[in-house]
This record gives structure tokens, sequence and C-alpha cells, in this order.
């Protein structure tokens, strides 16, 4: 009877103290460690927040929600706007914008809506392992979904490139269903650059704002010198690693669903999770934007921080009454606009040397940060990782310009021996082309990565 009794006494405890450390964990804790961003690397946050947020105004002109302060665009400068009768059900709405004035050339695409068909065959069409792509794992939907508008739009960002000297950066920025699309784009164009004019991998940058887990570990780290995700504190998606297809099944029971993510990845060992090849991530290197503290009332002024974590990458849901409102796009403007703000008072108060060292230094230090995360990712024998010395062949490899080789047949991906004959090579690029090129058939007919075909028995 006593022996039981204790056995109880355990339990209690042992449940008691797992509730405790669940229901007290924050947003915060997830960076509690992380140094903060500086000025200028966050500089362009907001700016990119509002350009996603012009992608939902039918007229700029004349806009209906503009954010406090309005969008701050230049209404002449939009190059197109794609609405979805366009995309076809393809891609989510999108808009190109050549900023002029701090010479970027901006694709912002839209998050998911709730309302459209489209958005949802996107992220249904996956399933855990379904796409390797780059020596990692994929979404397939987001990766159709990237390919489809660079099939589009890839004249007409090189056109805009090189019109205007070939100096502009090239950023492509999406929040939520977007930013999967956005990510997944970055990582095919700075592969073949060559098809976008030959723009340097140092003026492509990605923004994936409330970003979705879309690529594995290996893919994650390997580019996060070009791919920044902005999270605000208790956004759910980033730290859901149920596929996005279950998540948005669930929608309308979200906080049940959370609940019982929480629960069930109490009991997955963390080694496990890295080990698992097909388990995606969010992308890149990590802004975190903390405003809030354990049981304290109100917001506070906001602090962005920054690593490129490779563990503890935000892997525990966070239970709070925020994880679906700090996923919001007018947030995270909002947010990240006061934190900016901060960001610049400090550095004004704070800044003793000429702001050009400043600038230099902190390069160097993102580019130390990127290859202790390289190495990192190795030394817990991630799958697929590599590490800086054989990153660096492969980039030079990179930089060469590629020779168009036409293909007789071309595979969609996701249709069933569907196939169409190319009719001679067309100056356009086709990317479903170069994605091709990663990939090799075997005797039985699937895709396998060029390096797995080549490697000996």
């Amino acid at each position: 009877m006593s022996v039981s009794c204790g056995v109880e006494c355990v339990l209690v405890v042992g449940c008691l103290r797992w509730a405790w450390k669940r229901c007290t964990y924050i947003g915060n804790d997830d960076s509690a460690t992380w140094p903060e961003a500086t000025y200028e690397e966050f500089e362009p946050v907001p700016r990119i927040c509002r350009t996603i947020l012009a992608v939902y105004e039918p007229n700029l002109h004349n806009p209906k929600f503009p954010p406090p302060g309005g969008y701050r665009l230049n209404p002449d400068w939009v190059i197109k706007r794609v609405t979805y009768e366009q995309t076809c059900g393809h891609a989510p709405p999108y808009l190109i914008y050549c900023d002029h004035e701090h010479q970027e050339i901006v694709l912002a695409i839209r998050g998911l809506n709730l309302l459209n068909e489209s958005d949802y065959k996107v992220l249904l069409d996956n399933r855990l392992g379904k796409q390797m792509f780059d020596g990692g794992y994929v979404h397939h939907g987001l990766l159709k979904s990237a390919i489809w508008v660079l099939n589009n739009e890839s004249e007409t960002l090189k056109k805009l490139w090189v019109d205007n000297g070939r100096c502009y950066k090239m950023i492509f920025a999406g929040h939520s269903l977007g930013s999967g699309v956005v990510s997944l784009l970055t990582i095919i164009v700075v592969n073949h650059k060559d098809r976008l004019g030959g723009i340097p991998r140092n003026l492509v940058r990605c923004y994936a704002v409330a970003p979705a887990r879309c690529m594995s570990l290996n893919l994650a780290v390997k580019y996060a010198d070009v791919i920044h995700s902005v999270i605000l504190q208790d956004d759910f998606l980033p730290r859901t690693a149920t596929p996005l297809e279950d998540i948005f099944k669930s929608i309308f029971c979200l906080p049940c669903l959370i609940f019982l993510i929480c629960l069930r990845d109490t009991f997955i060992p963390e080694g496990r999770k890295l080990r698992d090849p097909r388990r995606l991530y969010a992308p890149g290197r990590m802004y975190h934007i903390v405003e809030r503290k354990f049981c304290r009332c109100g917001r506070y002024p906001p602090n962005v921080r920054t690593a490129i974590p490779v563990d503890g990458r935000f892997e525990h849901i966070v239970l709070s009454c925020n994880a679906t409102s700090d996923h919001g796009i007018i947030w995270i403007e909002k947010e990240s606009e006061k934190a900016f703000a901060r960001l610049k008072e400090a550095s004004a108060e704070t800044t003793t040397t000429p702001p050009k060292v400043q600038k230099i230094v902190r390069l160097k230090t993102l580019e130390k940060e990127h290859k202790d995360a390289l190495e990192r990712a190795v030394s817990l024998n991630i799958p697929h990782a590599v590490g800086v010395d054989e990153e660096e062949p492969s980039t030079q490899k990179e930089e060469e310009p590629m020779e168009d080789i036409p293909f007789e047949e071309c595979k969609e991906y996701g249709e069933d021996a569907s196939t169409s004959k190319t009719q001679g090579h067309d100056a356009r690029t086709n990317w479903n082309e170069v994605v091709e090129k990663l990939f090799k058939r075997d005797i039985t007919g699937k895709l396998r990565l060029m390096r797995e075909t080549t490697d000996p028995e």
C-alpha cells in the first residue's frame, strides 16, 4: 500500500513539474542567450513589412487600410501587381516594387488567405519526405509555387536589375505562406545567379516574416547568410513542426492542436529531432522580436535578438493567448517599427566610432556566426550538413555561369506521368529545367539527387 502511494506521489509530482515548466515557458526563453541585433541590420525589416502589407491594397494611390504613418511607398514605382486571377492558383498574390530611394528591387508575396482554395492546395501538396532538393528536404507545394513565380517573373527582375546599373539589391519578401515561397525561391536564385543577369550572392536577400517551416535543418543553416526570418514573440507557426497541411486542416481548432503538439513533443528527445533529415525548420538567420515578460501585464519596448541557432531552433510550442495574434503581419509591422526606433535611438546614444568601421566589424561578426553555425551542424551530425571547407568550393563553382541545356521532356512536380515536349530552346528561363538539373532519374523512374546517384556503392 505504501509503495503504491509512493509511486502515485512521484507521478503526481512529475506531472505537476511538467505542467509548471510548460505553462511558464514563454517565447522570451527561445532567444534568452542571443545577442541584440544592430540598427543597421534590422533597418530594412519595418519597410519590408509595409511592402508586404501593400500587396493587400488594390490601389496604393487611394489605400483603404494604411498602417500608422502610411505605406511610405511611391505608387509610381510599383512595376507589377499580380492577383489570384492572374496566378491561377499557382501562387499567392504578389507585387514587384523598384525602390529607387534604397536601391532595392522587391518581390513581396502575401500570406495565406483563409477564404481562398488555391492557397490550401499549395499547403496540402506535400507529405513528410516527399521532396528532396539541394541536398535536403523542402515543402513540395511551396517549391512548385516558387518555380512558377520565377518562370513568370525572372525576365522582369533581370531587366530591372540590368537597367538600374546592376547595383540594386534583389529583395524577396513574404509573410506566412508567402515566406515559404520566397525562401525556396531564394535558394534557387543564389544557386543559378546567371539566370537573373549574374547577380552576386551578396546582393540577394530574403525576408521571411512569420516564417513557415519549409526546409530541412542543413538548408536552413546553409543559406542563413541570405535568408532572414522575422518572428514576433509567441508566433505559433515557426514553432510547429507538424506539417503545414495538418495545421491548416485544424485551423478552426488551433488551440487544441497546439496543446496536443506540446504534449507530444515533450516525449521526443532533442537528438532524435535533429537526426531526422525530413523534419522541416524555419529558414535562415532568426530575428526574434520580444515584447512581453513572464507574469508582467502589457507590452514592453520590444527587443530584437538575432542568431543562427542549430539546436534549440524554436522547438517548443508556447501556450499563450498571443500565439495566433503574433502571427499577424499588422502586429509584426507595428512592433518592428517600435523596435527599429528603439535601436536607432540606442545607436545614436552609444556611437563612439565612425559608422563605417562599425559596419565592417558587424559584417565580419555575421560571417563568423554563419561559419560557426555550419560547423555546429556538422558536429551534431545533422544529415546532409556541410562544413565551411566544403561550402567554399561549391560557392565558387556556383558563381560560374551555367550553360542552357534544352530538355526534350520536362515533368511537372506533382503531376503523374504528364510530360510536355519542348519546341526548341526559348530565350526565356525555364526554372523547371533548372531544378531538373539537380536530379537524375533511376531505373525505376524516380528522381534522385545527382550527388546520390554518383556516389560509389
